[in-house]
């Protein structure tokens, strides 16, 4: 049977972007190896919608993450984090552990934090040295409005650092037009690539706030990362084979362009929920995001086995909810490397699967809603 992703990360690679994963490794500090990064560094400027550089970090998106607060936070400095999530308590964990003193502003799972939330916690706390939010929460499938976010934020002489891991790619983020001082994404959610590498994105207000902060890393300094790109080249051995994939990947983006992309993946999305609500299923989250649709397990369902029944029998592969979640949603991502008519197979092979579990639902309502959707009728 063949296998079917349709996890929130990692997601489907293009078979060009394999391909070149499959090439002999080079010398990473090779004049080659240096101008495919300058090549990447360049593309995914175009992808972040930055004139600042963008850094590339070998580790997953956490660690970009990490790099963020080690990078731009001195012990004990007053935050504001913005959580509705798993994804936003990550970086509760990271500021945590680097001495931040956080101010949450939380919202239950399912809700999104609002701009006049923000508003009023910048009102607040006019000390507060930065806002943490997140654009794509996957936990939940939430997306917040960072574009009013960043203007609330620009007005203060707090820094807007966003965890664009898994909405960079698949929503609308503008980075520069919105005043993201620090964004952070990582290769395996809509970037089309498999985990490892991390990309940074630092404003110029960032950098002056960075530059201020004293050295509390060594691999995660963003410091080390800006000497280095001057070079095209990186402070530590890169994942250059994984670097060199994903140049392939983002001519594909840069082929289709961002905002084609952006326009793609929201019309997937609508489709996708309408099939949801059309089956009898409620969608989670209370301000959808484009990424990835999380649905809610119906009363009287096993949404944990549904999940491994859906696999075994039809080779779709869907994400459980986790944690305090898991059992009680069913994440099914359509970003990066996924078309309409490969989502349009998840939600029929998910009817299948409750057909067979005795939930009542007309046969192909949720595949007739969904192309109803997709084809705006």
């Amino acid at each position: 049977m063949k296998p079917r992703l349709f996890t929130p990360g990692p997601t489907p690679v293009p078979e060009e972007t394999l391909l070149e994963l499959a090439k002999p490794v080079g010398y990473h500090r090779s004049p080659e190896a240096k101008a495919i990064l300058a090549e990447v560094s360049e593309d995914l400027k175009y992808v972040f919608q930055t004139a600042n550089p963008v850094f590339t970090l070998t580790s997953s998106g956490t660690g970009g993450m990490e790099a963020a607060v080690a990078s731009a936070l001195a012990p004990g400095e007053k935050v504001i984090l913005c959580t509705a999530g798993r994804w936003g308590e990550r970086w509760r964990g990271i500021l945590k552990a680097h001495g931040a003193n956080v101010v949450a502003v939380e919202v239950p799972y399912g809700k999104a934090v609002t701009p006049d939330m923000v508003q009023a916690a910048v009102a607040q706390h006019p000390d507060a040295r930065a806002v943490f939010a997140t654009l794509s929460e996957t936990s939940t499938g939430v997306g917040h409005d960072l574009e009013a976010f960043g203007k609330i934020v620009a007005k203060t002489d707090a820094l807007l650092i966003v965890d664009g891991i898994s909405g960079l790619g698949a929503m609308e983020c503008r980075v520069d037009a919105w005043h993201i001082d620090v964004c952070v994404t990582g290769s395996q959610k809509a970037l089309m690539l498999p985990p490892g590498l991390a990309f940074v994105s630092v404003s110029e207000k960032g950098w002056k706030k960075i530059d201020a902060t004293p050295v509390r890393a060594f691999y995660f300094d963003l410091r080390r990362y800006r000497k280095s790109l001057a070079e095209s080249d990186t402070p530590f051995t890169p994942a250059n084979t994984l670097i060199k994939a994903q140049r392939v990947s983002l001519k594909q983006i840069r082929a289709e362009g961002i905002e084609n992309l952006w326009a793609r993946h929201a019309k997937i999305a609508a489709a996708c929920r309408a099939g949801v609500k059309a089956m009898g299923l409620e969608v989670f989250a209370e301000r959808p995001n484009n990424a990835l649709t999380v649905i809610t397990v119906p009363a009287g369902v096993d949404g944990s086995g549904t999940l491994k029944k859906l696999e075994k029998q039809y080779g779709f592969k869907l994400a459980d909810g986790q944690d305090t979640l898991k059992g009680k949603i069913w994440r099914l991502s359509h970003m990066g490397y996924t078309d309409a008519f490969e989502v349009l197979g998840a939600v029929s092979a998910l009817e299948l699967v409750l057909l067979e579990s005795g939930f009542k639902l007309d046969p192909g309502s949720g595949v007739a809603a969904f192309q109803k959707a997709y084809a705006g009728k």
